[in-house]
């Protein structure tokens, strides 16, 4: 094996997301900096919002392994096969080149711990089980910590996949205190969640639920009616005003319902020909796709979230 097969074998990747405003040696300081450190860079992607002059960039970076002819005595200078203060040094020196060019946001993940999530549901299943089958299938780069719900009618479905299942019913009068538990839930070590899905959770977050994690923590899906068409049934009531898209929305959950920063969009036409369950159905096929493409996307570090617009860049 050549040297640098050998090298790249031993080599981990991280991710590097950058945003603020657009000056001149970015780009060439950042990648500078890598090179520096003995890291090849993958993939860049960049782009400047020309009204704002706005500059966003995600990188893939490979970092190498010690190599068995590294000293290898001191033990807690390794983390998962890269010297600590080769990571230190690195962030180190970002945040220096953030101040110098006076950047919003710079952010390496080394991608070495996975990520937790947790998903909360209430009776609609059809999102559930696309996450389900598509982690069990090994195509989500995450562990399921829990399933959170406020009815016990998928516990079987959850239990099945061998995932925690808690029930916290929620009615006005106890939902501050089953909200507690809940976040309880989610910060104990056990869990610790890095990711909240909402796959059809039929019940509005308190603000102080959402203010217990970060503003892109949590994701939830929708059809793509709204504004109109709110409330229950919506696919009858579209179906009623004969609409001819259907389409689904998923976003991160902000203290403004269901106007959160638009991770994914989807839509499919549909005609007088269909009826209401006909909308019911192909909107549920559009939901799970558009919720997966959510969870990948985060999962996989490819969104900046700026202001309330949701930069995504290309897997």
């Amino acid at each position: 094996m050549s040297r640098k097969l050998l090298k790249l074998a031993q080599s981990k990747y991280a991710c590097l997301r950058i945003h603020g405003p657009d000056e001149k040696g970015i780009l060439a300081a950042n990648s500078h900096l890598l090179d520096k450190f003995g890291c090849s860079i993958l993939k860049t992607e960049q782009y400047t919002d020309p009204q704002l002059n706005h500059f966003y960039q995600r990188s893939l970076f490979y970092y190498t392994s010690p190599t068995s002819t590294e000293p290898t005595t001191n033990y807690t200078n390794i983390h998962h096969g890269f010297h600590l203060n080769h990571k230190m040094e690195i962030e180190y020196e970002l945040s220096q080149m953030k101040n110098r060019f006076g950047l919003q946001m710079v952010k390496v993940d080394w991608r070495d711990v996975t990520k937790k999530m947790a998903i909360f549901v209430s009776k609609y299943d059809h999102c559930l089980w696309e996450i389900l089958l598509r982690h069990k299938a090994k195509e989500l780069d995450c562990e399921i910590s829990a399933v959170v719900s406020n009815h016990p009618d998928l516990r079987s479905v959850v239990q099945g996949f061998g995932i925690p299942f808690h029930v916290f019913p929620v009615e006005e009068e106890n939902k501050r205190i089953q909200e507690e538990r809940e976040i309880a839930l989610l910060k104990d070590e056990c869990c610790k969640v890095d990711l909240i899905v909402l796959a059809r959770y039929m019940q509005v977050l308190s603000d102080r639920f959402l203010d217990s994690f970060e503003p892109d923590q949590i994701i939830n899906i929708h059809h793509s009616f709204l504004p109109a068409f709110k409330g229950a049934h919506p696919y009858q009531k579209a179906y009623e005003r004969g609409v001819k898209l259907v389409g689904a929305t998923a976003h991160y959950v902000t203290q403004d319902l269901d106007e959160g920063p638009i991770i994914d969009q989807d839509v499919i036409r549909v005609t007088h020909r269909d009826s209401a369950k006909d909308l019911v159905r192909k909107g549920r096929s559009i939901e799970r796709n558009v919720l997966l493409n959510a969870i990948e996307a985060h999962l996989a570090h490819r969104i900046i979230t700026h202001e309330n617009k949701c930069i995504v860049f290309h897997d």
